[in-house]
Order: C-alpha cells, then structure tokens, then sequence
C-alpha cells in the first residue's frame, strides 16, 4: 500500500467551449458526461460557474494569472501573457511541486512553438500556442519546450490524454501539478467544423437541442451532433485519466478541476461561437475532486473563472497572493464563513466592447459603440444593451432594457456594475440609458418589479 502523500498532487482537465448543458448533471439527456457526473456527486458540483472572458486568450490569461484579462492586457487573443505576470506553475514550483503542461497554450507572443520565456514557468512542456491552427482531429502536432515538433498518434483528445497518463506516470512519487489543456469540442478554424471521433457525429446528429438553440437555431442544426461527440470523447478521456490515478493508488491523494474557458452560442448571439454576454457564452461546467472536495456536493454560489485559481492554491495548501482578484472557495468548503458576493462580472472583447453582470436573477450588459473591439480594453462611456430577467426568461430570448416597468432594475444593476469594474481595476465608467420603449402593448405581461427583486 502506497504511503499517502502529505501534499496532494493537482490536475486541471480543461476543455475548450464548452457549454455547462452538455453535462448529465445540467440537464443534457444524451449521457454524454457520465464521468463528469460521477465527480461532481462524488466531489464538489460547482453548479453556477461562470467565465470572466468569453474568449480563449483572456480566459486562459486569466486562470493562469488569477487576474482580470484587462490587468494582464490579454484581453483579446493573440497578446502574450507578460514575462513578468506570475502563473499557477510559479506558485507550484515555488511550494516543491514538479509542474507541466500539456495542450492548447494560446498565450504566447510568436508561432506555434512557444519560446521557453514564455511557457509561464512550466518545468514540463508538450504544447502548442494554438492546437487549432497547427494540427487537426486526426493529425495531432505539439512542440516540447526547446521547439521541437512532437507528433502524437490517434485522436487528438486521445493523444493529450495519452501524454498526460505518461507524465503522471513518471511524476507519481513526487506531488505534481499538472495542466491538461484541450482545444475539443471548439471547432476546427479551417473548416469551420466540429470534428468528433469517427462515428460519434451519426450518434448524436438530431438527438436533442437546448432550448435557447431551438428557438434561434443559429449553425446548430449542422454542427451540434459533431460538438456532442467531441463532449463524449472528452468524458471518456476523463474516464482514462481518473482510472490511471486509481491504478497508480493516488487518485485519493490528487485534486482534479474540470472547467472549461468559455460555452458556445452556434452563432445565434453575434455571427460566430462565443464573444456575448449570454448563458450560451458564460456558463461552463466546474467540478472538483480529491482532498478537500470529496463529498461537498453541490456549491450553489455564483463562481467566475476568477475564483479558480486560488481556489487551486489553497486546496493544495500554497499562499493565495494578494494580487489574484478572485476568492478561494476553500474556506465555505471547510466551513469557516459562508460570506460570498452574489454576482460575477464579464468583460467581452472582439466582438464588442463589452461588460456584463450577472446575479442569480437578472443579466445586465452594456456595450461602447464607438471604440474598437479588438484594441481598446475598455471605455469611459457604455450604453445599456441586454437586460434579461433569468428567472421568468433563462433562455434570454426577451430582452427588458428600456421598458419603464424595469427602470429601477437597470439603474441598481448598472450600479452594480460599474462597482464590479472598478473592483478589477477599471476606472468608473458613465452608462447611458437607453430611450424608453414604448410598453404599452407589453407592460400588463409584467408584474410589479420591486426593490428588493432589482437587488437579487
């Protein structure tokens, strides 16, 4: 019998797009996830998950920084994260673990091949700056940390998860951190396509649709079936790597997150996957496994991205620095405070200027026309833009901003907002309200909206 470790060895699964409703635990009747379902029972369900960025630089900026893509200046895709902006391998390197990564990087500032200066400290590196780009579903293509190119055999999902059980294989008798980046299920830029396994499209091709995707429709109806099995595989991979830590006899010593950085709209918000404030864009599915997270069940706080990475941090017991801008979960986990905001905040770029707030009620976002979205990071100005009350409209097909009866719910959350982006750095922003539309038609469909329901 293995003698127990006293610092638990910690892997991050992280996939790429990934909506929180392909999950069986959300919801999804297909049993694409049955894996993930069995951590999130067995370990801890972060039911509410939310990312701070919906687009993959940003994000990944920010789960490796623990800060807001704006503070980083990684705020649109294709900026490389600062040489001088400390990761999660710095921290684990700093408290003894043997660090690596594997996967979709897209942090760098060149090529597909990251410069060792830029690997984010990372003692292990088998990746590529944007798997995407330089390999396909069947042609997996990765560079080790002198540039050399690596080809893996097998489905690309297969190939990383083949590399990861290597790596925790030869790493079992010291605590390890491992990061297990995955491009799937984003799509394939080239052809604009979501490739799954061969004969996992033909499982799941007209099976079930969201409800938000069967009212607006979007690219679904010819992507959706290759999405599901890309989401399958990935589960099984899942599988594959849960077992090879029971096999080895530490999976009892090892923290697993799962999380991805962002979901996908099918282009019914804008004309791409990602990049606006909706459900479709934001919400992923988070669980924990391991120390410290065994048998909480579901966490039913509103969690960002943000809060990740020191959540990370404080399981594994290292110093959460000051500088990160997001909050551990560990100690509602231990149960010593049950304080938590209600809210998490979007920034959006590319598409828009754009932020967004989001309480268990109510979504609000605002947008700055004038400025440019692919270099400015922010504005002075916003005009409103969405309003959507989640609670009587969770789809978002019914956008409230400007009707009267909600004014009060647009000044309280604009309000709320414009703390919020102060809170990560931002300067305070003016936000113009919209001209009022005319409700006549409208307003006896809605009930009085008081106080208290604009402040939930």
């Amino acid at each position: 019998m293995r003698k127990r470790q006293t610092r638990p060895n910690v892997v991050v699964f992280f996939t790429d797009q990934q909506r929180f409703d392909t999950t069986g635990v959300h919801g999804n009747p297909l049993d694409l996830t049955p894996n993930f379902d069995r951590m999130a029972t067995r370990g801890t369900h972060i039911a509410n998950s939310f990312t701070c960025q919906p687009v993959c630089g940003p994000a990944r900026s920010c789960l490796q920084s623990g800060l807001y893509p704006t503070q980083t200046g990684c705020f649109i895709n294709h900026v490389g994260l600062p040489l001088d902006v400390k990761t999660l391998a710095h921290h684990f390197n700093g408290a003894g673990y043997s660090t690596g990564y594997i996967g979709k990087w897209h942090l760098g500032n060149g090529g597909q091949a990251v410069i060792p200066e830029e690997q984010g400290g990372y003692q292990y590196w088998l990746a590529a700056n944007a798997v995407e780009i330089c390999s396909d579903s069947y042609k997996t293509i990765l560079y080790d940390e002198n540039g050399n190119e690596v080809r893996l055999p097998g489905y690309r999902v297969d190939a990383l998860t083949d590399a990861a059980i290597r790596y925790i294989d030869q790493h079992q008798e010291e605590p390890f951190f491992l990061f297990l980046s995955f491009l799937e299920p984003h799509h394939q830029n080239h052809i604009d396509d979501y490739p799954p396994p061969t004969g996992y499209r033909e499982r799941y091709t007209g099976r079930w649709t969201p409800p938000d995707l069967q009212a607006l429709g979007g690219s679904s109806g010819q992507h959706l079936g290759g999405y599901y099995g890309m989401v399958k595989r990935l589960d099984e991979a899942l599988g594959r790597l849960l077992d090879s830590l029971q096999s080895l006899d530490i999976l009892d010593d090892t923290i697993v997150m799962f999380t991805s950085d962002h979901g996908c709209h099918f282009k019914t918000r804008n004309d791409e996957y990602k990049r606006s404030c909706h459900e479709s864009s934001i919400r992923v599915p988070t669980a924990f496994q391991g120390p410290g997270f065994n048998g909480k069940g579901w966490m039913n706080e509103l969690v960002s991205l943000i809060d990740l990475p020191p959540t990370l941090l404080d399981a594994a017991g290292i110093r959460v620095p000051e500088s990160m801008q997001g909050r551990s979960l560990m100690p509602i986990l231990r149960g010593e405070s049950q304080e938590w905001r209600d809210d998490v905040f979007i920034q959006i770029s590319e598409s828009q200027v754009g932020r967004a707030i989001r309480t268990r009620r109510w979504k609000y976002g605002v947008n700055a026309p004038d400025k440019d979205a692919r270099k400015d990071p922010g504005s002075e100005v916003y005009e409103e833009q969405y309003l959507y009350d989640l609670l009587a409209d969770p789809y978002e097909l019914n956008n409230l901003v400007g009707l009267p009866v909600y004014d009060r719910v647009s000044e309280v959350l604009g309000e709320r907002l414009i703390r919020r982006m102060t809170e990560a750095g931002e300067q305070a922003p003016v936000i113009k309200r919209v001209p009022a539309r005319d409700s006549s038609m409208l307003e006896h469909r809605f009930r009085v909206v008081t106080e208290a329901d604009a402040l939930s």
